[in-house]
């Protein structure tokens, strides 16, 4: 990886970092905001006075975000409402940005060098196990400080 490249990545896992947790919260089967507001012992009226909409806008809004049909704004909009603050991230589904980084560049390190390997068995010149997985390692290296397009693929 060329050192800003390096740098920016660092950057974002650190900023990362504190929602790392928050991967393993489950959302609740009717979504955060009915979750929420029943906590708040709060009724859809109320809340539909703080939003300036009806009962029925709530439940709405309540049924779209249990199906992940919400918008962005109305989750900020409802979360202002009850005076909360809606967080958002999107991170990786294990590890850092960087680990997930390493994990496409071997991957694909692995798929060029079996493809390769197998060209080579057919004309008798294929390499031993040890010697392959010396070669995806190297190559996955390569692809990482390259951080070539390709892993996106």
């Amino acid at each position: 990886m060329r050192n800003k490249q390096k740098l920016l990545i660092e950057q974002l896992d650190q900023k990362l970092r504190p929602f790392s947790e928050a991967r393993k919260v489950p959302i609740p089967e009717r979504g955060w905001i009915h979750t929420i507001r029943t906590a708040l012992n709060m009724t859809m009226a109320q809340l539909g006075t703080q939003l300036n909409i009806t009962r029925q806008g709530v439940k709405n809004i309540e049924v779209s975000e249990a199906n992940g049909r919400i918008t962005l704004n109305s989750l900020k909009d409802v979360a202002h409402a009850m005076d909360l603050k809606l967080v958002y991230a999107l991170v990786p589904v294990d590890g850092t940005i960087n680990d997930l980084i390493q994990l496409k560049a071997e991957k694909l390190a692995k798929k060029i060098v079996l493809r390769t390997n197998q060209n080579m068995k057919l004309e008798n010149q294929g390499i031993g196990d040890e010697k392959i997985e010396k070669t995806i390692k190297e190559l996955a290296d390569e692809i990482k400080r390259e951080m070539r397009r390709s892993l996106w693929d």
